[in-house]
């Protein structure tokens, strides 16, 4: 049974909530913890207990690691309305300052797959506080831009990966003190949650209700089925959000339809602080997925959900 450690910013894009319910369903999965990042009070926190608790998963520690009014963060890393995107009121759940670093390193000396699916800020801390346990670790983080995107999907640029961007030195020091696997940003915006998926979610109890409750809030919210589905041809229509999230935390459990990954020599840098990545001969030997069947993902995350 593989074990897998979640570090999220869930309770703002909705990708979160989706990379987390897919692990619960994931047959022979265990689940060691998750760890929150980018938080306010808890209360990221308390979203992901809360997600936890209609799965029926209790027993999952759950840690609020590094707070937004720590002063870590581009800029601050807001909630969207808890109303409109949850059921009910979810209180915040603070932790002791340190249990998410403690969990975290728990789960590396466990051997878990640590995935890492915001801001790598906890990560960044762990390798301070314990000098070389990033270099021990199974690192997948979702993030980075090493190749550009390919036509017919959203011509974004390095500014947009907001999980390497909005805390540029962390993002930084993980990657020169680990052996990371990249899902960059360039392959997860193939993916896409469909309005047609929602029926089928709806029906797939109280993890698929809630997502579909906050897929519909985020669709009023974003409009990107005008944003992108009618003007990207490689992606669906009917397209609600991209599945950055679930998509990395599938490679990183070993599916592979359609996925390429290739070891690159990465060079990073920080100018006017903003960080890059591009291949240089002499760089550091790094994993980068380079290419995904994102329809073929999109229906596979659908698949794990429903069944």
């Amino acid at each position: 049974m593989q074990k897998i450690h979640l570090d999220t910013d869930l309770g703002g894009d909705i990708d979160d909530l989706c990379a987390l319910a897919m692990l619960l369903k994931w047959p022979d999965l265990d689940l060691l913890a998750v760890t929150t990042n980018s938080d306010d009070g808890g209360r990221r926190a308390g979203y992901t207990r809360y997600v936890l608790s209609r799965a029926g998963r209790d027993d999952v520690p759950v840690a609020a690691g590094a707070d937004a009014a720590q002063g870590y963060y581009r800029v601050w890393p807001g909630l969207p309305d808890e109303a409109a995107y949850w059921p009910e009121p979810v209180p915040p759940l603070p932790t002791p300052p340190g249990a998410a670093l403690d969990l975290l390193e728990r789960s590396i000396e466990q051997g878990a797959l640590i995935a890492a699916i915001g801001a790598y800020t906890n990560l960044a801390l762990l390798e301070k506080r314990s000098p070389g346990i990033l270099r021990r670790a199974r690192l997948v983080l979702m993030g980075g831009y090493v190749f550009p995107v390919r036509a017919g999907y959203p011509a974004w640029g390095n500014d947009m990966d907001w999980n390497m961007q909005v805390d540029v030195q962390s993002s930084y020091d993980v990657l020169y003190h680990s052996c990371p696997t990249l899902v960059p940003l360039s392959v997860t915006v193939e993916t896409a949650l469909r309005r047609a998926y929602l029926p089928a979610l709806r029906e797939a109890g109280p993890l698929g209700q809630l997502i579909t409750r906050q897929a519909e809030a985020f669709a009023r919210e974003y409009h990107n089925e005008e944003r992108f589905g009618q003007t990207c041809a490689g992606l669906p229509h009917d397209i609600i959000n991209f599945q950055h999230d679930p998509l990395a935390c599938a490679i990183a459990l070993g599916w592979s339809e359609g996925v390429e990954i290739r070891e690159v020599p990465l060079k990073v840098e920080v100018r006017d602080g903003w960080l890059y990545e591009r291949v240089d001969a002499g760089g550091t030997p790094t994993r980068v997925v380079t290419q995904v069947d994102g329809a073929k993902f999109s229906e596979h995350w659908l698949n794990v959900m429903t069944r």
